[in-house]
């Protein structure tokens, strides 16, 4: 079994934010995973879930069968996220690129303090012009089920609901906004639309570490 190896990683950086100073860079081994811990296989199914956007609306995978799926795992408090969201905006510029394709992209937010700062991340998706759900996901349950570890973490599952790709957005864990950046996600689904082999079906994820409740 090929299980998704993530990264730990929180990478804070300035990325030119008014107001911000530089971040320090925290860095930790991966956590050995539990014996009852999911594990995850690409081709496999991907863990069945639902849950509800901030505007109450529930969203449930298995509804999505037929579609490509994208799963970004997020935290609007993440500098790593606003990155790709605000500066580098990798997140929406990829989802622009697929959404008049028929592919569903969905956000997941498991940090324990979502559902109270519910106002505080619509504001923050409001602000930022994300076009797609951020799903609550406070207990942690579905984060936990997928092995998310670092937001952001993403996922791709094909349109039997197996997974296809798991890991980084992209292939440049400074942000250095290099052109030779690869999207790994963009990659995915382009394979997947195209009934061709994806190239890279796991990376490590780079960011911050999920929130997760205690």
């Amino acid at each position: 079994m090929k299980r998704i190896v993530v990264s730990t990683v929180c990478a804070l950086a300035a990325f030119g934010f008014a107001n911000v100073a530089i971040y320090a860079q925290e860095t930790t081994k991966p956590e050995k995973p539990k014996a009852d811990e999911v594990k995850l296989e690409i081709g496999k199914p991907a863990p069945d879930f639902t849950l509800k956007d901030l505007d109450g609306k529930e969203h449930k995978l298995a509804d999505l069968k037929g579609k490509i799926v994208v799963l970004e795992w997020t935290n609007h408090s993440c500098p790593v996220v606003q990155y790709h969201q605000n500066k580098a905006r990798t997140m929406q510029a990829t989802y622009d690129r697929f959404k008049s394709k028929g592919v569903v992209w969905l956000a997941i937010d498991s940090s324990y303090f979502c559902a109270e700062q519910r106002g505080e991340i619509g504001a923050w998706k409001k602000d930022n012009k994300i076009e797609y759900p951020i799903l609550l996901d406070a207990d942690g349950k579905v984060g936990r089920a997928y092995g998310a570890k670092t937001t952001p973490h993403m996922y791709v599952l094909d349109k039997n609901g197996h997974l296809a790709y798991a890991g980084a957005i992209d292939s440049d864990p400074k942000m250095s906004g290099s052109d030779e950046t690869k999207n790994y996600v963009a990659d995915a689904v382009d394979a997947l639309m195209k009934g061709s082999t994806i190239a890279t079906t796991w990376t490590d994820s780079y960011g911050c570490s999920v929130k997760f409740k205690k």
